[in-house]
């Protein structure tokens, strides 16, 4: 079976591109299409034979892709599968929107429907002007994107959550696949765990992070953020001392973090939240809002928590009661186990063999 994978864009690293290479494990002579590929921020994809769209000859393209919405579409129609039995999307944009001809089964699995044309609409367009100048695009691309949403023969969401969103704004109905975890190393020569929490998140606005930073600097406990992103300036800013940044980190230093830490705090609603599973791994309980995939993943009261509100007196209330509490390693190690690589290739071959 001649197998292709479709990705929305090469240029950052984060949970869904764990996915992707769980995939090329899955189907390891597969190519990468891909809208714009930047191998500098994206050196785990030399793995993949990435083979980008036209949109990758336009000057800044790799880097500034947001400036290319309107393009999306076509990038991704322009491509040829007619030599495949199988593509594989993985998507939370344009992806799902390629063409295939009868012969070519194409599986998508849906990280969820476009962020900034549906759920996060009002988040991303909170300028007035930009508003009323973008609406004729967003009008057409949310044309575009519910007639993408129809193309696959077979569409998978990653969370309860996301299935819901999909029925809400495409109509359709999608079972859920639990994705897998990373599988980290832990250190057998660490000490016990420090008194110390900690947030791993790329340092964007809807991530959510500032409302931990501004919830510790008030509690004053130590707080550890691996991660880089657009917001990380502002957030150093306003962090006091008993808030680290320790930006990218690798993989060994990220077992030793999650071993040697208190517990994860997720102050953001997610689609999924791999890291929530990765900390639930290492024995760690998880402080995380009460939505997205977090309800999918955290047995509340038993490896974790959960708060209602996204303001600075609930997580904060919330904190003070889980830095209180202890948690047992063996469940939240045995919950994790769940999202396991093996389920998770199982469920997916299983999937394409019904196709």
């Amino acid at each position: 079976m001649k197998v292709a994978l479709v990705y929305d864009r090469i240029n950052k690293w984060g949970g869904a591109e764990r996915i992707l290479l769980f995939l090329h494990r899955i189907f390891p002579d597969a190519p990468l299409y891909t809208s714009v590929y930047n191998r500098e921020k994206a050196p785990w994809a030399d793995v993949f034979k990435v083979r980008p769209s036209f949109l990758q000859k336009l000057p800044f393209a790799s880097t500034s892709h947001e400036s290319l919405a309107i393009l999306m579409p076509l990038a991704f129609e322009s491509f040829d599968f007619s030599g495949y039995d199988l593509v594989i999307s993985l998507t939370s944009e344009a992806a799902k929107g390629i063409i295939t001809k009868p012969k070519t089964k194409h599986l998508c699995i849906l990280l969820t429907p476009t962020r900034y044309l549906w759920s996060g609409y009002e988040e991303y367009f909170k300028n007035p002007l930009l508003k009323i100048f973008s609406y004729p695009a967003v009008k057409y691309l949310r044309f575009w994107d519910k007639i993408a949403a129809q193309r696959p023969d077979k569409l998978l969401a990653i969370s309860t959550d996301v299935k819901q969103r999909i029925k809400k704004y495409y109509g359709l109905s999608a079972p859920t696949i639990d994705l897998p975890l990373f599988s980290l190393r832990k250190n057998t020569s660490l000490s016990a765990p420090e008194d110390y929490f900690l947030v791993i998140s790329r340092l964007v606005y809807y991530k959510r992070v500032d409302l931990a930073v501004k919830v510790f600097n008030e509690l004053k406990l130590p707080l550890k953020i691996i991660g880089t992103g657009s917001e990380e300036k502002s957030l150093k800013s306003m962090a006091k001392g008993n808030i680290e940044f320790l930006g990218e980190v690798s993989d060994e230093e990220l077992s030793s973090y999650y071993q040697n830490c208190k517990g994860l705090i997720f102050p953001g609603r997610e689609d999924f939240g791999l890291v929530m599973v990765e900390a639930q791994s290492f024995g760690k309980p998880v402080l995380a809002f009460k939505g997205g995939g977090a309800l999918d993943i955290i047995r509340e009261g038993v490896t974790g928590e959960f708060f209602d509100e996204q303001t600075v007196a609930e997580l904060a209330k919330a904190v003070e009661k889980f830095n209180n509490k202890r948690y047992n390693a063996k469940m939240c190690e045995e919950n994790a186990a769940r999202f396991s690589f093996d389920n998770f290739k199982k469920e997916l071959l299983t999937t394409i063999d019904n196709l």
